[in-house]
């Protein structure tokens, strides 16, 4: 917007992109699914970049805008790939499956332990749900676009209301 009328189509691209983004992780039909080959996030941000290289800044306040474009611009395709990078790490199934047996184990010790009682019954029975939900809460976490715990699209939304500007 401040760098003028020249980069108008690098503007139109962002836009499409951060609309394409919002439809594929919050909008109908999303499936979460958090595709670096997906349309949309990626080669938007690659397109933009390619723009914003095609412009000639006739001003030294064009040329900074331009370095922070490209800036700006670099750190979101970073950051885009750092997130599919993490997103492929995950939780290995035999580390889950490990960590499940050993805590069922230990609950169960702490049952053939102890008095049978309700008191007793009630803290185990609560402890043991407070550590499953924990546990569930880190493996939701993984998927920040779905699920429990989500990721806001307030600020993407509100990125999007200022390109149009």
């Amino acid at each position: 917007m401040h760098y003028g009328p020249q980069a108008q189509d690098a503007s139109v691209q962002l836009r499409q992109m951060v609309e394409a983004a919002l439809k594929q992780f919050w909008g109908e039909g999303r499936t979460g699914d958090a595709n670096p080959d997906a349309d949309g996030a990626n080669a938007g941000i690659e397109t933009v970049q390619d723009e914003l290289r095609a412009l000639t800044p006739q001003t030294e306040a064009q040329r900074w805008l331009l370095a922070r474009a490209l800036q700006v611009g670099g750190d979101v395709a970073e950051a885009h790939w750092l997130m599919f990078a993490r997103n492929e790490a995950g939780f290995p199934r035999p580390f889950l499956t490990i960590l499940e047996t050993w805590l069922v184990m230990l609950f169960f010790t702490f049952g053939l332990l102890t008095l049978c009682n309700a008191t007793v019954l009630t803290i185990i029975f609560l402890c043991s749900l407070s550590v499953a939900s924990a546990v569930f809460l880190i493996v939701d976490m993984q998927r920040p676009f779905y699920g429990f715990v989500q990721v806001s699209s307030a600020s993407l939304r509100d990125a999007l209301g200022q390109i149009g500007r």
